[in-house]
């Protein structure tokens, strides 16, 4: 899909029951690139509860007959599925880079290539949706089927758009369900980028996305009666919302939810290398807009101001600018309001008392930075636990470093927070590294690297930081499909 500019914005419709539509109203909403402010690179449907009605009466109608599909079958369908999505790799980048701000060469690309993974992934966990027999003795056979929930109602946010839905229709499809896909209203265009790739391949009704607000799609979603099962990633407020919701009506819900993710790094660990390793966990490269990103960074005394040395040399390499140059390491803050989010979280730590800004600061109001949603890479040092700069998740490249002399102390603090998604140990000792891993209460803990996600590893978060696993066989079969028990009585 070509990018559009303000002179020819894109007039997109939604995917409903195989048909290409506008909202039942006619409204619309604009979607403006963060890389140029006012910049409108299209206009997409402002659905309402009357098209969430149809989408998921539509994905509801399909379900019998996608159920019926052998498994195996319907993985040979996300598999053509993800080659067509590999011919379509720097289309989608294209779009991703444009409506998200994300660095077409170190993001946008690197996803849309993900999403043919996950695709293909799953495709081949058809044949795993597998039952267990039970021993109840001689007279009795007991065995157990994996049976799919129904109409899954997806809701994704828009970080990282159409890697985070892939997530949820690939293994929701494969297990037999029909899907309705709300992508963020900040970043809908790839997500039905990826449909129209997808729709070629599936039953109509089986996937349907639609496009608007949380409050005029998300809610008439989360409570239509025929949506049996929830999938949500994004903030934590929003999802504790969603359950709330789902609880009127007992529905199972999965949640990846926020982070403050803590990065522990203990003395034998000052190296170049160990630079690198953090600067990508705090994914400055996605502008530190990912709930993964370690942005508490726990630095023992020792070593504080040498590593920050290092930590600022590499930063100050960082190239901010257009996302879709293929010369820019970062890019843009998504939204104009995430923008003012993120900045006023700087104007509060460049004025917190005995704080010291290492690198970075407020963004330019001048310049070629100044005409988009830029902000450079920024390092608070000195900071306490307890400030506001390191409890709350500001989805920005703000990154709070933090002093530590006894490893309990470190341990304490990293878990000290109400979420508890990642976290990140740096060390050469590699017991010690581990024995840190068990101590910290998140779902994902890496030792000595700060990659993303692997297709295949169980991926969510502890605490507040969401509910169930994804991009995984266990997060397929928890996530997507229900367990029956049937028992045979076996005597005459």
């Amino acid at each position: 899909m070509a990018v559009a500019t303000t002179q020819n914005a894109l007039r997109e419709k939604m995917l409903i029951a195989g048909g290409w539509l506008d909202s039942a109203d006619g409204r619309t909403f604009d979607v403006e690139t963060p890389a140029k402010r006012g910049s409108v690179i299209a206009q997409v449907p402002r659905a309402g509860a009357a098209d969430v009605d149809r989408a998921v009466k539509a994905a509801a109608a399909a379900f019998p007959s996608w159920r019926a599909v052998a498994p195996r079958d319907r993985g040979r369908i996300l598999a053509r599925i993800a080659d067509d999505v590999e011919a379509a790799i720097e289309d989608l980048a294209r779009t991703l880079a444009a409506e998200t701000g994300n660095a077409i060469r170190t993001q946008a690309r690197p996803e849309a290539k993900t999403v043919a993974d996950v695709f293909r992934y799953f495709g081949g966990l058809g044949g795993e949706l597998k039952g267990e027999t039970i021993p109840l003795g001689d007279t009795m056979f007991s065995y157990t089927r994996r049976e799919p929930f129904g109409v899954v109602a997806a809701i994704v946010p828009w970080n990282v758009p159409i890697l985070i839905a892939a997530w949820k229709i690939a293994p929701a499809l494969v297990a037999g369900n029909t899907v309705v896909l709300k992508p963020s209203a900040n970043a809908p265009l790839a997500a039905l980028a990826l449909a129209r790739i997808a729709a070629k391949h599936l039953p109509n009704g089986v996937l349907n996305v639609i496009t608007g607000t949380g409050d005029e799609v998300g809610t008439p979603l989360a409570t239509h009666p025929l949506v049996a099962k929830i999938s949500f990633t994004g903030a934590t407020d929003t999802g504790k919302a969603i359950l709330r919701l789902a609880a009127d009506r007992i529905i199972p819900v999965t949640l990846e939810l926020g982070g403050k993710s803590p990065q522990i790094l203990f003395p034998d660990a000052d190296d170049e290398k160990t630079a690198d390793g953090v600067i990508a966990a705090m994914r400055f490269a996605r502008q530190g807009q990912s709930c993964t990103a370690g942005s508490r960074l726990f630095l023992h005394k020792s070593v504080f101001d040498s590593f920050l040395d290092k930590l600022a040399s590499k930063l100050e390499k960082l190239k901010v600018g257009d996302p879709l140059d293929e010369a820019n390491d970062m890019g843009a803050i998504v939204s104009r309001q995430q923008f003012e989010r993120v900045t006023g979280f700087i104007d509060e730590g460049s004025h917190q008392e005995g704080a010291r800004t290492v690198i970075g600061g407020m963004p330019p109001n001048e310049g070629r930075l100044a005409e988009g949603y830029y902000v450079e890479p920024t390092v608070f040092a000195n900071v306490r636990n307890d400030w506001r700069i390191a409890r709350e998740e500001i989805f920005g490249p703000v990154l709070v470093a933090i002093p530590w002399t006894d490893p309990a102390d470190a341990v304490r603090m990293a878990n000290d927070t109400h979420y508890g998604l990642a976290a990140y140990i740096w060390s050469r000792d590699i017991n010690r590294a581990l024995r840190t891993a068990h101590s910290i209460d998140a779902g994902w803990v890496q030792v000595n690297q700060g990659i993303g996600q692997v297709v295949g590893q169980p991926y969510g978060g502890f605490k507040e930081s969401g509910l169930g696993r994804e991009n995984s066989l266990e997060g397929m079969l928890e996530g997507f499909t229900q367990r029956k028990s049937v028992t045979i009585n076996l005597t005459d």
